[in-house]
């Protein structure tokens, strides 16, 4: 008799798009779990949605427009299933994302997303009086423009009148769960990220509550990532999936990507690049860096991550590409045009530095004035050495995280997961500019595949979330992956480049600040 196969669905809902996938459950031989860290999964669905600016440092975007590309994604996936058990859905958001809804929790504002900037001036007074040390080590969020409790202050700043007739402040995650579930909650990892949140109490803070100008009572209850609820009838209607299906609330993308890839065991950093990236490493419990260099978010009660994230990963290489290569852009390739013109550059691009901060930047420095610079321009430079260049200081910005995650606790090797992999030049110029042990998991491995393992391990279908993510097809903490072989003399160069940026970074800060009091007007 055929045995039925089984799936966990597991749901990314990210910056610009949501990725839906159905991943097979592996069940354990006599010798127990085994798996190739391929992904077993049956079918995926990706449906993309509008960053919105409506505003100079504004990024939002439109929350029932999210909703519906998320039915769409999951009923598409349900539907290719073909005669597969579905046991859960389990979600994954990113993080800092800010909604606020009336009684009827309908949106009375945008998805403030993280990338929006405007609360900036609210983010400085904070630092400048003093509180931002203070409030990283109560929450683990740093203080910034992304964090939902500046956002919050700058609404209670701005739009007053507005802020009286929010019934309620939202992440992502708890829209969504409402969305499948009819229930208005959040998780512990979602709210860690939020700056609202005691990393000790687990639960809300009354302090940033107080600066946020909210009450405690205006915020969802604060469940484990664990937590199990169920797929409302409407919702399993509008799926093609049976009403009371459990919905594992999961987890956000950070802490996710780490469990996907595997980076869940001391001294394995797991590496995330797509629009934006980060770089984080699992602790048992919450680390406070006592130079307010990194976060600190849950992923569940006994595992945490401690890392930085940067806003200008890939979106830098296209912004180059923009202003350097309209041309190519427009050609529909444009990624791969670029890499390619990108490549023809020897490694260091003959003398030219990017510091890559076209968006507000995040880790190391949390400084969202400072601006992005090309240095050492030289007439013999053409556009692929910008191009190069930008790619160079993407890589470069995440090997400062990376050395300062290492001051901490010590890092012994790189998993990484994210579309740019795919091109062989941003494999090999992070490896390089790491210079320690550099893998790349699979395609369909990251996010969405641990969404899929914590939602197995939260139905006790596996003992340990390691052998959750072997469960679902994905790398066991042993597995060595696709490691990214590298020569030495680039090696040598980025060694050597890595050693100038924190002294380039500083001194430039002093030139930039010039700009913007003389030349530029203050952003938001």
């Amino acid at each position: 008799m055929q045995v039925r196969p089984q799936v966990i669905v597991g749901v990314d809902v990210g910056t610009t798009a949501v990725k839906v996938a159905a991943f097979e459950v592996i069940q354990p031989s006599a010798t127990g779990f085994s798996a190739d860290g391929e992904g077993h999964h049956r079918a995926t669905a990706i449906r993309e949605y509008q960053l919105e600016q409506p505003e100079p440092g504004w990024q939002v975007q439109d929350p029932p427009t999210i909703l519906a590309a998320i039915d769409a994604a999951l009923a598409q996936c349900a539907a290719a299933l073909d005669g597969a058990e579905v046991l859960a859905i389990s979600v994954s958001t990113a993080m800092h994302g800010l909604i606020g809804l009336d009684a009827g929790l309908r949106p009375l504002t945008p998805l403030v997303t993280w990338a929006d900037s405007r609360s900036g001036d609210e983010a400085r007074s904070l630092r400048e009086a003093g509180r931002a040390t203070e409030l990283l080590h109560l929450t683990g969020t740093p203080v910034h423009p992304m964090s939902p409790l500046v956002k919050l202050i700058w609404f209670s700043r701005h739009e007053p009148h507005l802020a009286r007739r929010v019934r309620w402040w939202v992440g992502l995650k708890d829209y969504v769960l409402h969305h499948l579930t009819g229930r208005l909650v959040t998780e512990l990892s979602s709210a860690s990220a939020t700056g609202l949140l005691d990393l000790g109490a687990r639960d809300w803070a009354d302090v940033p509550i107080g600066l946020a100008g909210i009450s405690r009572g205006q915020l969802p209850e604060v469940m484990p990532t664990t937590t199990v609820l169920q797929l409302t009838s409407a919702a399993g209607g509008r799926l093609g999936l049976p009403s009371g299906l459990p919905v594992a609330v999961g987890a956000a993308d950070g802490p996710l990507g780490n469990l996907g890839t595997g980076a869940i065991t001391p001294g394995v950093a797991g590496l995330s690049l797509g629009t934006s990236g980060a770089v984080r490493m699992a602790v048992p419990e919450p680390v406070a860096d006592k130079n307010g260099r990194l976060f600190c978010y849950a992923l569940t009660d006994d595992l945490w991550v401690l890392g930085g994230a940067v806003s200008n990963g890939g979106i830098t290489l296209r912004w180059s590409g923009e202003t350097f290569a309209p041309d190519l852009v427009a050609d529909g390739q444009a990624d791969a045009d670029l890499l390619a013109l990108a490549e023809e550059v020897p490694a260091g691009s003959d003398g030219l530095v990017m510091l890559p901060y076209v968006l507000s930047e995040r880790a190391p420095l949390w400084d969202p004035d400072l601006t992005g610079a090309f240095l050492g321009i030289r007439y013999q430079h053409g556009r692929g050495h910008f191009l190069r260049a930008a790619v160079e200081g993407v890589c470069l910005q995440m090997s400062t995280i990376v050395e300062v995650l290492d001051s901490v606790a010590p890092v012994t090797s790189v998993r990484a997961t994210g579309g740019p992999f795919r091109a062989r030049l941003w494999r090999e110029v992070m490896a390089a500019t790491l210079g320690r042990p550099f893998s790349i998991a699979s395609d369909a491995g990251g996010t969405a595949l641990g969404a899929a393992a914590l939602g197995l391990y939260a139905l006790g279908g596996a003992a340990t979330l390691s052998e959750a993510v072997i469960a679902v097809g994905g790398p066991g903490p042993d597995a060595p992956g696709d490691v990214v072989e590298v020569s030495p003399l680039e090696v040598a160069t980025y060694t050597q480049m890595r050693a100038l940026v924190p002294e380039l970074i500083r001194s430039y800060a002093e030139v930039a600040a010039i700009f913007d009091s003389t030349l530029s007007p203050r952003r938001a």
